[in-house]
């Protein structure tokens, strides 16, 4: 496993297109070489328009947009720090914060105190643990949702690998009013059975503008399952809230909405209700996917920009070399994605506001940008997006997790007590970008 990566390398073999996307993205990158095309390691430069501080993107049709969370870095806040390996991150309907903890399979919560006037929160506090979180390499307690229905139901998700599978369980929090810390009730699994191993087991869930719950399933280190319609590893699924099959997804009787991911860590809708998804790859790109119901994204076929097999295949909109990225959450705010990098130690930022007006049934896109592969247009019909920038490079480390609050700040979790990261004496941390 390369260090300080959330992957686990296995060497391809048989795929000439991988060669030749490289080729012609390093004859790219020299072709606008004083566009300083390049990346965050040593010897390396910042890609064009990236900075540890972007300015606000351009808003389609060339007005100056409003403010944007993260533009100001002098405004960033700690929220929490000395956690353990945070991954999951929610919020209550009241405005208090859920996480989890990987390695511990520790729900905690943090309340919202706003008693300075200046929306604060209380220290996490431990509201119970999880049976059965086996964590060992990228597994463990990782994503959480909260329930649409929280008000009547008091229900939480939760995705966290066992010994014997990875698997997604609702819980009641139970015993938090009038102020009390609520404490984890019972424990229900709606969907058990999903193939575990100690990389890729994705493990995002959210739940859509539909109701619906959204859960990213890496493929287990097996790469064969994520063509295979019969194993839900390496897919996208879509669920009721009770784990049945919905009657309209596109493969019927199937929680499948997607396939062909290898390690799929981020979910996020835009405002026009489209589905985003951040996704691993393994020695060459890391990816940012639009989700298309039924659609196939080509792994292991194809990492990055590559042969679509006549259509078969949907290209990335975005591409990174493995090292600026390590793609794991992502936000949307105002029409604008936030993309957690670990590997890359910074928040991409992505522009979808040009894909709005450009309607999603477009030919046209993306030309090649500091974060693409140089291999020309993402895919025939793509969406035309802004060039990725990139926000505080190397400020926090390792980059997990990127959530809306209910303020309309950005909060980030840090990932260096993951074992690969350097963590500071305060790590980890979640910290507010105004």
């Amino acid at each position: 496993m390369a260090s300080g990566r959330d992957r686990h390398s296995l060497r391809k073999s048989g795929q000439p297109w991988t060669s030749l996307a490289v080729i012609v993205g390093v004859l790219a990158a020299a072709l606008v070489a004083c566009s300083s095309d390049g990346h965050d390691n040593a010897g390396d430069v910042t890609p064009a328009g990236a900075s540890s501080t972007a300015a606000a993107p351009a808003a389609p049709g060339g007005a100056t947009a409003a403010r944007q969370p993260g533009d100001d870095a002098g405004a960033d806040r700690v929220i929490a720090s000395d956690l353990r390996s945070p991954w999951g991150l929610a919020f209550l309907p009241d405005g208090d914060a859920i996480l989890s903890e990987r390695d511990s399979g520790k729900v905690l919560l943090m309340p919202a105190d706003d008693s300075g006037g200046k929306g604060g929160y209380g220290t996490p506090a431990e509201i119970g643990t999880l049976p059965g979180v086996y964590h060992v390499g990228e597994s463990g307690l990782l994503g959480l949702a909260v329930s649409p229905a929280y008000a009547t139901d008091h229900l939480v998700y939760a995705y966290y690998t066992t010994r014997a599978d990875n698997r997604i369980i609702r819980f009641t929090l139970d015993g938090g009013d009038k102020g009390a810390t609520p404490r984890i009730g019972e424990v229900t699994p709606i969907l058990t059975g999903l193939a575990a191993a100690q990389f890729h087991d994705g493990g995002r869930i959210a739940f859509g503008p539909d109701g619906m719950l959204y859960a990213g399933v890496g493929d287990a280190t097996d790469r064969t399952r994520a063509q295979n319609l019969k194993i839900l590893n390496g897919k996208i699924l879509r669920m009721r809230p009770d784990g049945s099959v919905p009657p309209d997804n596109p493969f019927p009787g199937s929680l499948v909405y997607s396939l062909g991911h290898r390690n799929v860590q981020g979910l996020a809708w835009d405002s026009a209700g489209r589905l985003w998804a951040a996704e691993f790859g393994q020695d060459t790109w890391d990816e940012i996917n639009l989700i298309r119901p039924g659609a196939n994204y080509g792994w292991p076929v194809v990492e990055g920009v590559g042969d679509t097999g006549g259509g078969q295949f949907t290209n990335p909109v975005a591409t990174w070399p493995t090292d600026d990225a390590s793609p794991s959450g992502v936000a949307i705010s105002g029409d604008v994605l936030y993309v957690a990098a670990l590997k890359g130690e910074r928040i991409w930022t992505i522009d979808l506001r040009p894909s709005l007006v450009q309607g999603t049934a477009s030919a046209a896109a993306p030309a090649p940008s500091a974060a693409s592969n140089g291999a020309g247009a993402p895919a025939s019909g793509a969406p035309k997006t802004g060039a990725p920038k990139a926000l505080r490079l190397d400020a926090y480390g390792r980059l997990r997790t990127v959530v809306t609050a209910p303020d309309g700040t950005l909060w980030v979790t840090t990932s260096n007590t993951d074992g690969r990261g350097q963590p500071a004496k305060d790590d980890d941390r979640i910290i507010s970008l105004r």
